[in-house]
Protein backbone atom coordinates (compact mmCIF):
# COMPACT_ATOMS: atom_id res chain seq x y z
CA UNK A 1 0.00 0.00 0.00
CA UNK A 2 1.21 3.73 -0.93
CA UNK A 3 -0.78 6.37 1.31
CA UNK A 4 -1.00 9.99 -0.46
CA UNK A 5 -2.75 12.95 1.53
CA UNK A 6 -4.15 16.07 -0.35
CA UNK A 7 -5.36 18.75 2.42
CA UNK A 8 -8.35 19.84 -0.22
CA UNK A 9 -9.82 18.42 -3.42
CA UNK A 10 -7.82 21.02 -5.15
CA UNK A 11 -4.21 19.58 -4.47
CA UNK A 12 -5.28 15.74 -5.89
CA UNK A 13 -3.94 15.25 -9.34
CA UNK A 14 -5.82 16.02 -12.13
CA UNK A 15 -5.00 12.91 -14.21
CA UNK A 16 -5.49 9.63 -13.27
CA UNK A 17 -7.41 8.17 -9.48
CA UNK A 18 -6.23 5.83 -6.93
CA UNK A 19 -7.54 2.62 -6.13
CA UNK A 20 -9.15 4.05 -3.06
CA UNK A 21 -9.75 6.95 -1.77
CA UNK A 22 -10.77 8.22 1.96
CA UNK A 23 -12.52 11.92 2.10
CA UNK A 24 -12.13 13.59 5.34
CA UNK A 25 -14.27 16.35 6.86
CA UNK A 26 -13.53 15.91 10.61
CA UNK A 27 -15.63 19.73 10.95
CA UNK A 28 -17.93 18.41 10.52
CA UNK A 29 -19.18 16.32 7.07
CA UNK A 30 -17.89 12.95 7.86
CA UNK A 31 -18.28 13.19 11.20
CA UNK A 32 -22.02 13.77 10.77
CA UNK A 33 -22.50 11.34 8.28
CA UNK A 34 -20.83 8.76 10.01
CA UNK A 35 -23.49 9.15 13.11
CA UNK A 36 -25.96 9.38 10.42
CA UNK A 37 -25.33 5.92 9.17
CA UNK A 38 -25.38 4.71 13.05
CA UNK A 39 -28.18 5.94 13.91
CA UNK A 40 -30.00 4.65 11.11
CA UNK A 41 -30.09 6.76 8.12
CA UNK A 42 -30.89 4.13 5.13
CA UNK A 43 -28.05 6.36 2.83
CA UNK A 44 -26.76 9.29 2.25
CA UNK A 45 -26.46 11.39 -0.90
CA UNK A 46 -23.36 13.87 -1.28
CA UNK A 47 -24.07 17.09 -3.21
CA UNK A 48 -21.47 19.97 -3.72
CA UNK A 49 -24.08 21.67 -5.82
CA UNK A 50 -27.57 23.08 -4.28
CA UNK A 51 -29.70 22.57 -7.02
CA UNK A 52 -28.94 19.18 -7.75
CA UNK A 53 -29.50 18.58 -4.09
CA UNK A 54 -33.03 20.01 -4.36
CA UNK A 55 -33.81 17.87 -7.70
CA UNK A 56 -32.63 14.99 -6.47
CA UNK A 57 -34.39 15.45 -2.68
CA UNK A 58 -37.54 16.72 -5.17
CA UNK A 59 -37.83 13.00 -6.94
CA UNK A 60 -37.92 11.43 -3.46
CA UNK A 61 -40.78 10.47 -1.07
CA UNK A 62 -40.84 13.46 1.51
CA UNK A 63 -41.74 11.26 4.36
CA UNK A 64 -38.40 9.75 3.82
CA UNK A 65 -36.23 12.46 2.90
CA UNK A 66 -34.29 14.78 4.62
CA UNK A 67 -31.85 18.13 3.22
CA UNK A 68 -28.66 19.03 5.48
CA UNK A 69 -27.25 21.61 4.08
CA UNK A 70 -24.67 23.97 5.78
CA UNK A 71 -22.30 27.23 4.21
CA UNK A 72 -19.97 28.79 6.56
CA UNK A 73 -20.97 26.51 9.53
CA UNK A 74 -24.27 27.66 9.45
CA UNK A 75 -27.78 25.64 8.64
CA UNK A 76 -29.22 26.72 5.27
CA UNK A 77 -32.29 28.38 5.55
CA UNK A 78 -35.32 26.34 4.54
CA UNK A 79 -33.54 22.78 5.19
CA UNK A 80 -33.91 20.08 7.80
CA UNK A 81 -30.67 19.63 8.92
CA UNK A 82 -27.39 21.38 9.38
CA UNK A 83 -23.93 20.04 9.49
CA UNK A 84 -23.91 18.41 13.44
CA UNK A 85 -23.39 15.41 14.41
CA UNK A 86 -25.26 15.83 17.03
CA UNK A 87 -28.76 16.24 15.63
CA UNK A 88 -28.50 13.08 13.56
CA UNK A 89 -30.38 11.42 16.02
CA UNK A 90 -31.98 8.00 15.24
CA UNK A 91 -35.68 9.41 15.70
CA UNK A 92 -34.65 12.32 13.53
CA UNK A 93 -32.79 10.04 10.79
CA UNK A 94 -34.24 6.30 11.01
CA UNK A 95 -34.90 5.20 7.82
CA UNK A 96 -34.53 8.43 6.02
CA UNK A 97 -32.17 9.33 3.40
CA UNK A 98 -30.06 12.37 4.08
CA UNK A 99 -29.42 14.55 1.22
CA UNK A 100 -26.54 16.98 1.98
CA UNK A 101 -24.03 19.59 0.94
CA UNK A 102 -21.55 21.49 2.75
CA UNK A 103 -19.11 24.13 2.36
CA UNK A 104 -16.24 21.88 2.13
CA UNK A 105 -16.68 17.80 2.87
CA UNK A 106 -19.58 17.21 0.28
CA UNK A 107 -16.53 18.86 -2.49
CA UNK A 108 -14.31 16.39 -1.28
CA UNK A 109 -16.51 13.70 -2.13
CA UNK A 110 -17.39 15.17 -5.38
CA UNK A 111 -13.56 15.15 -6.63
CA UNK A 112 -12.96 11.66 -5.84
CA UNK A 113 -16.29 10.00 -6.79
CA UNK A 114 -14.57 8.31 -9.73
CA UNK A 115 -12.42 6.11 -7.36
CA UNK A 116 -13.33 2.26 -7.47
CA UNK A 117 -13.07 1.96 -3.79
CA UNK A 118 -14.32 5.07 -1.18
CA UNK A 119 -14.85 6.14 2.18
CA UNK A 120 -15.43 8.62 4.84
CA UNK A 121 -13.21 9.40 7.35
CA UNK A 122 -13.32 11.48 10.28
CA UNK A 123 -11.21 10.65 13.94
CA UNK A 124 -14.40 8.74 15.23
CA UNK A 125 -14.21 6.23 12.66
CA UNK A 126 -10.60 5.88 12.26
CA UNK A 127 -10.01 2.91 13.58
CA UNK A 128 -13.01 1.48 11.11
CA UNK A 129 -11.51 2.63 8.25
CA UNK A 130 -8.31 1.88 8.48
CA UNK A 131 -9.33 -1.76 9.34
CA UNK A 132 -11.59 -2.29 6.18
CA UNK A 133 -8.31 -0.61 4.18
CA UNK A 134 -6.12 -3.24 5.46
CA UNK A 135 -8.81 -6.19 4.50
CA UNK A 136 -8.98 -4.78 0.78
CA UNK A 137 -4.87 -3.68 0.38
CA UNK A 138 -5.42 -1.43 -2.05
CA UNK A 139 -2.24 -0.54 -4.13
CA UNK A 140 -2.73 2.90 -3.84
CA UNK A 141 -4.65 5.20 -1.47
CA UNK A 142 -5.61 8.77 -1.70
CA UNK A 143 -6.83 10.51 1.60
CA UNK A 144 -8.50 13.99 0.41
CA UNK A 145 -9.10 16.47 3.64
CA UNK A 146 -11.61 19.37 2.77
CA UNK A 147 -9.39 22.13 3.93
CA UNK A 148 -11.67 24.96 4.29
CA UNK A 149 -12.29 27.01 0.96
CA UNK A 150 -9.05 25.57 -1.02
CA UNK A 151 -7.28 26.44 2.63
CA UNK A 152 -5.66 24.09 4.84
CA UNK A 153 -7.22 22.90 8.26
CA UNK A 154 -5.42 20.96 11.07
CA UNK A 155 -8.34 19.24 12.00
CA UNK A 156 -8.51 17.34 8.43
CA UNK A 157 -4.37 16.80 8.79
CA UNK A 158 -4.82 15.22 12.04
CA UNK A 159 -7.35 12.67 11.02
CA UNK A 160 -5.24 12.01 8.18
CA UNK A 161 -2.35 11.42 10.31
CA UNK A 162 -4.10 9.07 12.77
CA UNK A 163 -5.52 7.22 10.33
CA UNK A 164 -1.47 6.71 8.88
CA UNK A 165 -0.99 5.38 12.30
CA UNK A 166 -3.58 2.80 12.19
CA UNK A 167 -2.27 1.66 9.07
CA UNK A 168 1.33 1.74 9.96
CA UNK A 169 0.69 -0.24 13.21
CA UNK A 170 -1.88 -2.89 11.49
CA UNK A 171 0.22 -3.33 8.42
CA UNK A 172 3.60 -3.40 10.11
CA UNK A 173 5.77 -1.29 7.68
CA UNK A 174 7.62 1.65 7.89
CA UNK A 175 6.73 5.33 7.62
CA UNK A 176 9.41 5.26 4.49
CA UNK A 177 7.16 2.27 2.79
CA UNK A 178 3.88 3.23 3.43
CA UNK A 179 4.02 7.23 2.97
CA UNK A 180 3.28 8.69 -0.96
CA UNK A 181 3.81 12.10 -0.14
CA UNK A 182 5.52 14.78 2.15
CA UNK A 183 2.01 15.40 3.44
CA UNK A 184 0.88 12.32 4.70
CA UNK A 185 4.50 12.63 6.50
CA UNK A 186 3.34 15.89 7.95
CA UNK A 187 -0.04 14.66 8.69
CA UNK A 188 1.58 11.54 10.74
CA UNK A 189 4.09 13.71 12.67
CA UNK A 190 1.11 16.27 13.45
CA UNK A 191 -0.76 13.35 14.91
CA UNK A 192 2.16 11.98 17.07
CA UNK A 193 1.93 15.64 18.43
CA UNK A 194 -1.27 16.10 19.06
CA UNK A 195 -2.71 12.62 19.64
CA UNK A 196 -3.49 12.64 23.35
CA UNK A 197 -5.14 16.36 22.73
CA UNK A 198 -7.28 15.90 20.09
CA UNK A 199 -10.40 18.50 21.13
CA UNK A 200 -7.39 20.89 21.59
CA UNK A 201 -6.26 20.76 18.19
CA UNK A 202 -9.61 21.22 17.03
CA UNK A 203 -10.23 24.48 18.97
CA UNK A 204 -6.65 25.51 17.95
CA UNK A 205 -7.52 25.10 14.70
CA UNK A 206 -9.38 28.11 12.43
CA UNK A 207 -12.80 26.38 12.13
CA UNK A 208 -12.84 25.44 15.62
CA UNK A 209 -12.28 28.60 16.31
CA UNK A 210 -14.83 29.49 13.69
CA UNK A 211 -17.76 27.35 15.05
CA UNK A 212 -17.03 29.00 18.69
CA UNK A 213 -17.53 32.10 17.40
CA UNK A 214 -21.09 30.98 15.71
CA UNK A 215 -21.99 30.30 19.11
CA UNK A 216 -21.91 27.17 22.10
CA UNK A 217 -20.30 24.21 19.71
CA UNK A 218 -18.73 22.52 22.83
CA UNK A 219 -20.93 19.40 22.62
CA UNK A 220 -20.20 19.05 18.63
CA UNK A 221 -16.15 19.62 19.21
CA UNK A 222 -16.21 17.22 21.66
CA UNK A 223 -18.35 14.60 19.60
CA UNK A 224 -16.22 15.07 16.34
CA UNK A 225 -12.69 14.67 18.59
CA UNK A 226 -13.72 11.22 20.04
CA UNK A 227 -11.46 8.95 19.06
CA UNK A 228 -12.62 5.41 17.54
CA UNK A 229 -16.06 6.28 19.07
CA UNK A 230 -17.93 4.60 16.24
CA UNK A 231 -17.16 1.11 13.52
CA UNK A 232 -19.07 1.99 10.53
CA UNK A 233 -17.62 2.88 7.56
CA UNK A 234 -19.40 5.27 5.08
CA UNK A 235 -19.07 3.62 1.85
CA UNK A 236 -20.14 4.82 -1.68
CA UNK A 237 -22.03 2.23 -3.59
CA UNK A 238 -22.83 3.90 -6.45
CA UNK A 239 -21.85 7.86 -7.57
CA UNK A 240 -22.44 10.34 -4.52
CA UNK A 241 -24.75 7.79 -2.08
CA UNK A 242 -23.04 6.36 1.02
CA UNK A 243 -23.74 3.77 2.69
CA UNK A 244 -22.88 1.07 5.33
CA UNK A 245 -21.25 -1.67 3.25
Amino acid sequence: MRLSYFHSPDRVPAEGMADAAVAIDVLRATTTMAWALHNGAEAIQAFADLAQLDAAASAWPEDQSLRAGERGGQKLEGFDLGNSPLAVTPDRVGGRRIFMSTTNGTRALDRVRTAPMLFTAALVNRSAVAQRLLQHRPEQIWMVGSGWEGAYSLEDSLAAGALADALLEGSGVSLLELAGNDETCAAHALWQQWKDQPEALLRLASHGQRLQRLGDHDADLACCAALDSLTVVPSQDEPGVLRLS
